[in-house]
């Protein structure tokens, strides 16, 4: 089974020239965590799941005091952060940044394995 966090809205510093990370810009971020949900659907227990609410509590905090220059190692770390704290099996991420007028949006997607 799959958790899914679609377009999520939130504020990091990011981006190759320093006045591009010098204010926090919208991003829109969706996580996807795979994991063995059986035991939740039997219980009916967020003890049993992971706790959606509590993941994106912590994706609209994880920018604070930091800054990337790619949105490749905003993901990498995003994955790495959400694999460690809420241990799904796997985790798949996508940010999207919006520095082209003329697209719609800009996107990286990165999928990574629990241990």
């Amino acid at each position: 089974m799959k958790i899914s966090i679609v377009d999520l809205e939130v504020s990091y510093c990011v981006g190759v020239p320093d006045e591009e990370r010098a204010k926090p810009q919208r991003l829109l971020l969706t996580v996807e965590m795979e994991s063995d949900f059986s035991a939740a659907a039997r219980s009916d227990s967020i003890r049993d799941t992971i706790d959606y609410f509590a993941v994106s509590r912590r994706l609209l905090g994880f920018g604070d005091g930091r800054s990337w220059k790619l949105i490749e190692k905003l993901a990498a770390d995003l994955c790495d952060m959400v694999l460690a704290e809420f241990r799904p099996k796997s985790v798949l991420i996508e940010v999207k940044k919006f520095p082209i007028p003329e697209a719609r949006y800009v996107s990286v997607t990165m999928n990574k394995r629990g241990a």
